[in-house]
């Protein structure tokens, strides 16, 4: 998989979390989020991973119900 296919999936998959998210469905943004961190891996994409994980956890910090 050339760059251009890899860049190409990536925002794909980050397309489909902002769909999720509009839709109020977090669990399947995280889902989504964590099935595109697993692919960045696959592909010896650490940099992407790393941003994957990070989308993650923002999201996680923001989906946790304040006290």
């Amino acid at each position: 998989m050339n760059a251009a296919e890899k860049g190409e999936l990536y925002a794909r998959i980050f397309r489909k979390v902002g769909v999720y998210l509009g839709k109020g469905e977090i669990p399947r943004a995280l889902k989504e989020l964590d099935e595109g961190m697993k692919i960045a891996e696959r592909n010896g994409d650490s940099k992407m991973a790393a941003r994957f994980a990070q989308e993650t956890a923002n999201l996680s910090k923001t989906a946790e119900p304040t006290k």
